[in-house]
């Protein structure tokens, strides 16, 4: 049983983690060869205040 987990920051819509999780699910059943009844896949999201990417928290406000 293959189990994808995905890490990301809050603010996807449902309609979007079904798409992904639906798209992954399907790729994942294919490549390995294991019908897609098989394939779990668990969705964390996080808070912006938790994720920083090159020092810098993705819920300070961006420079422009």
């Amino acid at each position: 049983m293959p189990v994808v987990t995905i890490t990301m920051a809050k603010g996807r819509s449902y309609e979007q983690k079904k798409q992904l999780t639906d798209a992954i699910a399907q790729s994942v059943a294919n490549v390995l060869g294991v019908p897609i009844e098989r394939v779990t896949i668990l969705v964390h999201e996080l808070e912006k205040e938790n994720i920083s990417i090159a020092g810098s928290l993705l819920s300070e406000p961006k420079e422009t």
